[in-house]
């Protein structure tokens, strides 16, 4: 039986697990960097491969058909412990993560800091990219972790339910506009993803984020509900929500759908 592996895998950590059968390694870096410099093994995922890229709502879930392209063509089996990293704090393999809840994945965690914390250490990288065996995957669809814009306006009453907006301050006041309508879902609370992150320590995860969290209403009595602009950001709120055992599901659709429907209620300020 394979040893507990914690969601949230210091570097340190991974030193130790990397060359152990079924460990797969998913970086969600910028192409660029990926290619200069990554973990030995680690298998490239461009971030453009976890979305629809259908507008308005660009960031919602991909077809079926997608998700078995990507994940046969990352060599996928059920049995994997997958440990996801980016270069940018957590959003990418945070929503890389959401995804595998979305497919029923068991086994993952995500490098806290990812490419930042590892570099800093001065661990071992590459720039070899590893031959990758494909595999026949057959995804199914878990809609457990996933808010449709029907349930977010269903929510808007229900004082057990918080809504996270992931979004920068002048996005969620509605001063900077990044769809047909500028604002805010009604009651909605702003903690923008950066927040979250220890600037001080690689972006690793910040150790005071559940007091950071109970300070706008974020707490494990509640049921939350996680978006941003296209489910980017908001893939590093899912992954902390997660991470602390909250009742937690994200919004794909997002801003992006929310502010180009001419329905949607909206607050501004």
């Amino acid at each position: 039986m394979r040893p507990t592996i914690p969601l949230i895998l210091e570097p340190e950590e991974l030193v130790a697990l990397k060359s152990q059968p079924d460990i797969l390694i998913v970086d969600l870096s910028a192409e660029p960097g990926y290619m200069e410099s990554h973990i030995e093994a680690a298998v490239h995922i461009h971030p453009a491969e976890l979305v629809s890229g259908v507008q308005p709502a660009t960031g919602k879930l991909p077809g079926i058909d997608r998700l078995e392209t990507l994940f046969s063509r990352i060599g996928y089996h059920p049995g994997q412990h997958i440990v996801a990293c980016d270069d940018e704090g957590g959003g990418w393999a945070g929503r890389f993560i959401w995804t595998l809840d979305v497919i029923g994945h068991q086994h993952m965690s995500y490098l806290n800091g990812g490419m930042h914390a590892w570099t800093a250490l001065h661990l071992p990288t590459t720039a070899e990219v590893p031959r990758i065996s494909p595999t026949t995957a057959n995804i199914t669809i878990n809609t457990h972790v996933i808010a449709t814009k029907a349930e977010v306006l269903a929510s808007l009453d229900n004082p057990d339910t918080v809504i996270w907006d992931a979004r920068a301050p002048d996005e969620y006041a509605g001063t900077r506009k990044t769809a047909r309508r500028s604002g805010h879902i009604p009651g909605a609370v702003n903690l923008e993803w950066t927040r979250a992150m220890d600037l001080s320590r690689q972006l690793r995860i910040r150790t005071d984020i559940v007091e950071l969290l109970a300070s706008v209403g974020i707490s494990c009595d509640k049921k939350i509900i996680t978006h941003c602009q296209t489910h980017h950001r908001s893939g590093f709120t899912y992954l902390i929500g997660k991470s602390l055992g909250l009742d937690i599901r994200a919004y794909d659709g997002s801003w992006s759908e929310w502010g180009n429907d001419p329905d949607t209620p909206i607050e501004t300020g």
